[in-house]
């Protein structure tokens, strides 16, 4: 008889909170003029990086609304105002993404993209390193290819 409990189901990855009552990353990162830098950096890899090319066309043509979604996202992710979450609730970045083919090679362009990006935005070291590993593991928990480590849900 297994008497192990139930695998807990997977969650969104997060900036660790080092701080009590927040995360501090938004202000170590130099705020919202920061994160649009290193959003405007990582769309311009993905728009001219030959191995980003797959998942460039799965963005529309014009970048502008989903520059934004992203930095309201990352301001939030960071620490910073909730602007995401009021104008567009929970992230549910897996179901958001369920209607794209995420598998490994996409995880790996879309961090090739922000790991230069954080390498042009972000000069603390260890942060930028925090921010790496973040964002692998997010980027990671959003791949839905045959074979992945997590559970699917299609509702």
């Amino acid at each position: 008889m297994n008497t192990r409990p139930p695998a807990a189901k997977p969650v969104a990855p997060s900036v660790s909170s080092t701080a009590a009552g927040g995360n501090p990353h938004f202000d170590r990162i130099g705020g919202e003029a920061a994160i649009e830098r290193l959003v405007e950096r990582f769309y311009h890899h993905m728009s001219t990086q030959p191995a980003a090319a797959g998942i460039r066309a799965m963005h529309p043509d014009d970048l502008r609304s989903v520059r934004q979604i992203l930095v309201n996202y990352l301001v939030e992710w960071t620490g910073g105002p909730q602007r995401y979450s009021t104008e567009r609730g929970h992230p549910r970045l897996r179901r958001k993404h369920l209607a794209f083919p995420i598998g490994s090679a996409e995880r790996d362009a879309w961090m090739d993209c922000m790991r230069q990006a954080l390498q042009e935005v972000v000069n603390d070291a260890a942060l930028r390193q925090q921010l790496e590993q973040a964002f692998f593991k997010t980027a990671d928990f959003i791949r839905n290819d045959q074979g992945n480590h997590h559970e699917h849900h299609h509702s």
